[in-house]
């Protein structure tokens, strides 16, 4: 997603949580309010108490998640495999604090890592599995992708010139020809399926895992019904081997998707990389080596590269 002002995430804190719940919720006022042990860029998220998480958009391009989430993840859910959150109420702006907000239930569990995940290549067939049920959920007055979704779901080529912009500055960081015939053939890949459901932001800060298994999935914020290859990221991102094999063939995609979600990870690569080449090594060094992976996949699709 797009990065938001620096100034719309310095103003939330647990103070503000505080008041905002005791002025629109009054009977959770004596809840605890603390923060949660990994928070997100586009929200920010608490505790309340036990049972419950407050969470509030950090800028008004993540403030149409909210409506959508409240209105769609109950109609979705009875069709999922996994648990996703449940929406307990909607706050308004107040308190100092300009966007609406939102009160789920608590998902137990623990972000997704190599070190807390029993099998990758049974948690990869796991990830495709609840994939696959997204696509296979009822489409009827679905928000088609667009600037809600941040273009997820959309062709890449909208993001075109941000692409071929980071390209020009990485030029002798990264190979660049390559990633250019990657890039270039995430284009051509016209997506000519029905629209279907995609979650867009399937990465491991949004699977949950508990007793070494997939439990839920969350952050829906850029969820919509248009292409589903923005969620095959994730084959390069925390896959590899097997499990990008086991992935790959439960996902039952054509080629075509798997060329635009090539794109889709290389846009994404390039552009982290070219924001921390200079300022954050370790996030650059991982972006390289998304983008690495990337390129080799092409590789072995064009027959100009090795094999694993």
């Amino acid at each position: 997603m797009g990065p938001p002002s620096a100034d719309g995430r310095a103003g939330i804190d647990a103070a503000l949580v505080r008041r905002l719940i005791a002025v629109q919720f009054p009977q959770w006022s004596g809840l605890a309010v603390t923060p949660v042990e990994v928070d997100g860029w586009d929200n920010r998220t608490y505790r309340l108490g036990d049972q419950m998480t407050v969470r509030l958009p950090t800028a008004a391009g993540y403030v149409p998640a909210v409506a959508k989430e409240s209105r769609w993840l109950p109609r979705l859910a009875p069709s999922l495999p996994l648990p996703v959150p449940v929406v307990l109420a909607e706050g308004a702006p107040g308190e100092g604090y300009p966007f609406p907000w939102s009160v789920r239930g608590w998902l137990p569990g623990r972000t997704a890592h190599a070190e807390n995940i029993r099998d990758m290549s049974r948690f990869a067939v796991s990830v495709a599995e609840f994939l696959g049920a997204l696509r296979r959920c009822d489409t009827t007055g679905g928000p088609h992708a667009g600037a809600h979704s941040w273009y997820r779901g959309a062709p890449p080529a909208h993001y075109d010139d941000e692409t071929r912009r980071c390209l020009a500055a990485l030029e002798g960081q990264v190979d660049t020809i390559r990633a250019t015939a990657v890039w270039e053939a995430a284009l051509a890949a016209e997506h000519t399926g029905e629209p279907v459901w995609f979650h867009g932001d399937i990465a491991f800060g949004n699977l949950l895992v508990a007793d070494g298994e997939l439990a839920a999935v969350i952050d829906f914020g850029t969820c919509g019904v248009g292409d589903p290859a923005c969620d095959l990221v994730i084959a390069w991102t925390m896959f590899a081997g097997e499990s990008r094999r086991a992935f790959r063939h439960m996902m039952d995609l054509d080629e075509g998707a798997w060329a635009r979600a090539r794109g889709w990870a290389l846009w994404k690569a390039l552009l982290t990389l070219a924001n921390s080449i200079d300022t954050n090594p370790a996030l650059a060094a991982v972006n390289r080596h998304v983008i690495g992976e990337v390129l080799a996949d092409h590789g072995r699709v064009t027959g100009r590269g090795d094999q694993d």
